[in-house]
């Protein structure tokens, strides 16, 4: 772990280290890089953490307040937290996809192992995998993937754990027995039998336009009430009039309101145990606006799983 002094949090929270979380509800942890197609070369958002904690501090100051999005007061009467705390960031490079993964895993493992919720701020889309990993032996699971592409594909570039194969990857794992994708849509999701194994294994897939055209209820009906949920939100699954700044930006996607609509939708039906944001690229970010949307996401997130924790 990078050092976890001195440092900005995320929106200003206290700082944690991974081996004193006594009290911690939810933990937001940093992963910059996973596992790159091109061993050596960053990832597009490796300093995602970094630019999210920054947008962050924009509304640090006003956590006080009452926050319509979150439906609650993220701070209590005293200024407290209530067990939301920021560990830093899990130590790693573009140089050691296997030691990242390895890595990954250990340090959300010790934020599950101390009851607390881990919120993972990526990094490519192939650190899921990883942190999905450090959930063996807690399932049955059911993953709710916001996204514009399936990410079903096999072996890619010759890496079978990069950010197209996260959902495949997911499949794998016994302890993940649910899955329901949202926001499909355009091109980038690969020939016509990444779709066709995704559906036969047994996802739900909920495109885009069956979102638009159906709502929220198109999403939780696939979801079993009191399930335990992993949600994880790839930025391109929002649309990129309110999210540009990522790889593939694709028309068409969800919407601020959407997101929040369907995270508080998943809150009151299941038990969201875990969560990523990825796929934020900073350098295609020059007014800071899109930082600031990805970073009240994870905000109102991490407010909604410490309510639903305790």
């Amino acid at each position: 772990m990078s050092g976890t002094q001195h440092r900005q949090t995320f929106a200003g929270l206290p700082t944690r280290d991974l081996d004193h979380l006594e009290g911690a509800t939810v933990a937001i942890l940093g992963a910059s890089e996973a596992s790159p197609y091109k061993l050596g070369a960053p990832s597009h958002s490796a300093h995602a953490p970094q630019a999210l904690r920054a947008a962050s501090a924009g509304f640090a100051g006003q956590l006080w307040q009452y926050d319509f999005d979150l439906g609650a007061v993220f701070l209590d009467q005293e200024g407290s937290s209530r067990g939301v705390v920021d560990c830093g960031d899990v130590e790693t490079t573009p140089d050691d996809p296997e030691g990242n993964r390895a890595r990954i895993t250990a340090a959300v493992r010790r934020i599950l192992i101390a009851g607390a919720v881990p919120v993972v701020l990526g990094g490519d889309d192939s650190v899921p995998i990883p942190v999905f990993q450090a959930y063996e032996g807690r399932g049955p699971l059911t993953v709710v993937q916001i996204d514009a592409h399936v990410d079903w594909g096999d072996v890619i570039k010759g890496n079978p754990f990069g950010y197209g194969s996260t959902m495949r990857r997911a499949s794998e794992m016994a302890w993940i027995n649910g899955m329901v994708q949202v926001g499909m849509r355009g091109l980038g999701s690969g020939s016509p039998d990444q779709i066709e194994d995704s559906r036969r294994w047994g996802s739900r897939v909920v495109t885009a336009p069956a979102f638009h055209q159906h709502g929220v209820e198109q999403v939780l009906k696939h979801i079993p009430a009191g399930a335990d949920c992993l949600v994880t939100i790839d930025c391109d699954g929002l649309d990129p009039s309110i999210m540009p700044a990522v790889g593939m930006p694709t028309p068409g996607g969800l919407l601020y309101q959407d997101a929040l609509d369907l995270l508080h939708g998943i809150v009151a039906t299941a038990r969201v145990i875990g969560f990523c944001l990825v796929e934020f690229v900073p350098d295609k970010d020059p007014f800071g606006l899109a930082a600031l949307t990805a970073a009240r996401i994870v905000g109102v997130s991490a407010g909604l799983m410490r309510a639903s924790s305790s």
